[in-house]
C-alpha cells in the first residue's frame, strides 16, 4: 500500500525534527545540562508550577527557560521575575516548539551565557494536548500536566501525550473540593497508556505535592548527569 502524500510529509518532518533534536541534546550533554519538556493543554498551570519551581529551587540548581507561545512575551516576563535568564520563542502560528525553534533559542543562550554554568533547562511548550509530545527538542524528560478541571477522559482521549510522559503532574487539586472529580479514575486511565509514569498530584496555590515535585526534579538532574560524565570520559 501506498503512503498518501500527507503521511509521507509527516514522516519526513517528524524524521527531520528528531535528527535536530539529537543535535540539540548532544549539546546539552556536553555542557552537563539536563533538559526537561514541559507539556500540556492551554491553562493547565505549566507557568505557575514553574513560578513555584524555580524560586523554591533557586539554590539548590543553576536553572535556565526557554519559553514558547504563539504570541507575546506574558508569561516569559512573569519568570523572569525570579532571577533566571528566559529566551522567549513566538511560534507564530505553530501549535508546538520544534527542535529548530529550541535550537535558536540554544544560540541564543550561548551568545549571553556559558551555558556549562547551568545545570537545569526548562523548555516551556505552547499549550496544546497533541503536536507537543510528537516533537521531541532535545530533552531527557517529558514533564506533563493535566489540570483536574479537564476532566479523566483526556489521557484516553489524547493518549500520545501521557504514553510519552516521564512524570505527569495533575494540577490544581485545590479545586478537588468543588467539582465532580475522581482521581482515582484519572490515574487508572493514565495507567491504561503508560503504566510506568510518575504521577503527582499537586496544587502550585497551595503547594500540595511540590516537595515531591521538586525531590523528582532533583533527583532526575542527578541521575542525568551521572550518565553524562559517564558517556563524556
Amino acid at each position: 500500500m501506498h503512503q498518501t502524500f500527507d503521511a509521507a510529509l509527516e514522516i519526513n518532518l517528524l524524521h527531520a525534527n528528531q535528527a535536530g533534536a539529537d543535535h540539540n541534546r548532544s549539546h546539552f550533554d556536553e555542557w552537563g545540562i539536563t533538559c526537561f519538556n514541559l507539556m500540556s493543554s492551554p491553562g493547565a498551570g505549566k507557568t505557575a508550577l514553574l513560578e513555584k519551581t524555580l524560586h523554591c529551587l533557586r539554590y539548590a540548581l543553576n536553572m535556565v527557560v526557554i519559553e514558547g507561545d504563539m504570541t507575546t512575551e506574558l508569561d516569559a516576563d512573569r519568570l523572569r521575575q525570579y532571577g533566571v535568564p528566559v529566551i522567549a520563542i513566538n511560534t507564530g502560528r505553530s501549535c508546538h516548539l520544534d527542535s529548530k525553534m529550541v535550537s535558536g533559542g540554544i544560540h541564543q543562550l550561548k551568545a549571553q551565557y556559558n551555558p556549562s554554568d547551568f545545570d537545569l533547562l526548562w523548555v516551556e511548550n505552547v499549550g496544546n494536548l497533541v503536536c507537543p509530545a510528537e516533537f521531541e527538542v532535545g530533552e531527557h524528560a517529558k514533564v506533563a500536566l493535566l489540570s483536574i478541571t479537564e476532566g479523566e477522559d483526556k489521557p484516553l482521549k489524547y493518549p500520545v501525550m501521557f504514553q510519552e510522559a516521564d512524570c505527569l503532574l495533575i494540577t490544581k487539586m485545590d479545586l478537588a473540593p468543588h467539582l465532580d472529580f475522581d482521581l482515582d479514575k484519572l490515574i487508572n486511565n493514565v495507567r491504561q497508556m503508560n503504566p510506568d509514569v510518575t504521577i503527582i498530584p499537586v496544587s502550585s496555590k497551595t503547594e500540595m505535592g511540590l516537595d515531591q515535585w521538586f525531590t523528582w526534579v532533583k533527583n532526575q538532574v542527578s541521575l542525568i548527569h551521572q550518565h553524562q560524565q559517564l558517556i563524556s570520559v
